[in-house]
């Protein structure tokens, strides 16, 4: 009896082959979540051996903590280019409560809030997340810095500011993962909530709507 020969991967350069573990992994975490990114996981995704996904990351902790990083960099990255378009702090700190409480973006919530688990026994991603966490206060305390020197806003402590919403967007963010109808409209509540913490006048933190 003839038995079918297993198929061999295509041969391709080392640079080729890692970007295509680091793809998929980050399809992996995406779909199913931090704690799927195993070994056997991503070489069934690319198609080839476990033993060749460990040549290329031979320590899964750091593969989990670099997926993490380029899954919420991205989103980083891509809102500040959103915030770039609006003309002024008013118009650009209600884009940030919109678009992070936008229910599209759940599936990088949830990366979130694996993350602050995981990393309780895993420090190079912790490390990380407090990275990552930097950079998205950084964003805000950007745009409330903005609103101080324009006068649309009174705050004489941006970065504490800054920490304190971004603590309530994650919160509620990681409440709706449940689906819980406490944080039904929460937008319109977060917004109202951040104009009296940045002292901007009532009604200006709104957003427009997004084509």
């Amino acid at each position: 009896m003839s038995s079918t020969p297993q198929k061999r991967a295509v041969r391709k350069s080392p640079a080729e082959r890692a970007a295509e573990i680091t793809e998929a992994a980050r399809e992996i975490a995406l779909e199913a979540g931090l704690t799927a990114l195993t070994l056997r996981n991503v070489a069934a995704r690319v198609g080839v051996a476990s033993g060749l996904v460990a040549h290329y990351q031979p320590n899964m902790d750091a593969l989990v903590s670099s997926t993490f990083a380029t899954i919420v960099a991205a989103e980083t990255q891509e809102v500040a280019g959103l915030l770039s378009l609006q003309p002024g702090p008013s118009e650009r700190l209600a884009l940030l409560v919109d678009t992070l409480l936008d229910n599209s973006r759940l599936d990088v919530t949830a990366i979130w809030v694996e993350a602050w688990t995981l990393g309780r026994r895993n420090e190079t991603l912790a490390a990380s997340v407090r990275e990552q966490m930097d950079a998205w206060q950084k964003v805000f305390q950007g745009v409330v810095e903005d609103g101080n020197a324009t006068g649309a806003f009174n705050v004489s402590d941006a970065a504490a500011v800054a920490w304190q919403i971004l603590g309530m967007v994650d919160g509620l963010n990681a409440q709706a993962l449940v689906r819980w109808d406490g944080v039904n409209d929460r937008g319109t509540h977060l917004a109202r909530a951040v104009e009296g913490m940045v002292g901007a006048a009532p009604g200006s933190v709104v957003a427009k709507p997004r084509l």
